[in-house]
């Protein structure tokens, strides 16, 4: 089979596709057919050498969407559709990056829908990271207000419509003014530039500030989003966009404001639970949803979408479509 394997941290114009053994899957494991995958932040992180739980060579992916090959155990029934996610791939044991996958059949969710294998395959990580920071590290309720920091990221985008979807009202940031209109056009009620002085502009429009804030830019804008919370509001770190990971000498009674609770969320495929995938997967099809696609890309193209990636120069996510070699 076809798959993007890494022997070791390269640049993106260095990833090249190669021809490897097809995986045979264990008791309890599944054999998935990809038809297509997202990108996410943490294969930049594999893929550039900044992963501390890195083992090579490896196939990159921590998601795919496609149908069930082989089920040994009997989870899934040969040809159904499925998309898998987390639960260690593409760190652990292979990942999504291939013609077929071999994940534990725990990461698998059954799905039915129509829609194109594209835009499919944009959903499962997005959607899991902006579902679980939302009622998971938020616990948002309808009729808050809520501050996304890194709101073109592709799960920042996500977050804006599932929590309007929600009844929530919604700030989000961008450093590019001239993608304001973007967020607009998600439904996002109060676009941000984002010059580093958020909490400011925030308070001008809602002076107690935010019920709730999901950080995804970093720990370099963490103490800002922080000031732009509510006195019991709450801020779930979930996205290193920055690749600023940590706190220098935290002191937490100086950094954390009074009564603003600071939460964290990184979870697995089991925090989207299967009938919430369904439900948001059947919304997209119905244009109730509207998650936002960057760019299609083949596998031969993986360079120059992780290239994109890193230079942060999509809005949305970016979907590499696994079919016939590009010509």
């Amino acid at each position: 089979m076809r798959a993007i394997v890494l022997d070791g941290p390269v640049t993106p114009e260095e990833m090249r596709v190669r021809r490897v053994a097809v995986p045979e899957p264990p008791a309890g494991w599944v054999r998935i057919k990809v038809e297509a995958f997202g990108l996410n932040r943490s294969e930049y992180h594999l893929r550039a050498g900044f992963a501390t739980n890195a083992r090579f060579p490896v196939i990159p992916g921590i998601e795919a969407a496609g149908t069930v090959d082989l089920a040994p155990g009997g989870e899934f029934a040969a040809g159904q559709q499925v998309v898998a996610m987390m639960g260690g791939m593409g760190r652990e044991y292979d990942g999504g990056y291939a013609e077929y996958t071999v994940v534990p059949a725990s990461s698998v969710i059954p799905v039915r829908t129509d829609l194109d294998w594209a835009t499919l395959g944009a959903l499962p990580e997005m959607l899991q990271t902006a579902h679980g920071s939302l009622h998971t590290g938020l616990a948002i309720e309808p009729g808050q207000s809520l501050l996304i920091r890194g709101g073109t990221s592709s799960v920042g985008v996500a977050a804006a419509v599932l929590a309007k979807e929600h009844g929530l009202t919604v700030f989000s940031t961008t450093r590019n003014p001239q993608r304001t209109q973007v967020l607009r056009e998600l439904g996002v009620d109060h676009p941000i530039v984002d010059d580093g002085n958020v909490a400011e502009k925030v308070r001008e429009i809602v002076p107690t500030g935010v019920h709730a804030a999901l950080e995804l830019v970093g720990t370099n804008a963490l103490p800002d989003t922080l000031k732009a919370t509510a006195v019991h509001g709450t801020v779930c770190f979930t996205g290193m966009l920055s690749d600023t990971w940590t706190i220098p000498d935290f002191y937490p009674m100086d950094y954390i404001p009074n009564g603003v609770r600071l939460t964290a969320y990184g979870g697995e495929s089991e925090d989207l639970p299967a009938e919430a995938f369904q439900r948001y997967v059947d919304l997209v099809a119905a244009g109730k949803l509207p998650i936002r696609i960057d760019r299609v890309f083949t596998m031969e193209e993986i360079g120059a979408a992780h290239r994109v990636m890193e230079d942060g120069a999509a809005v949305g996510k970016l979907v590499v479509r696994v079919g016939a070699p590009a010509t």
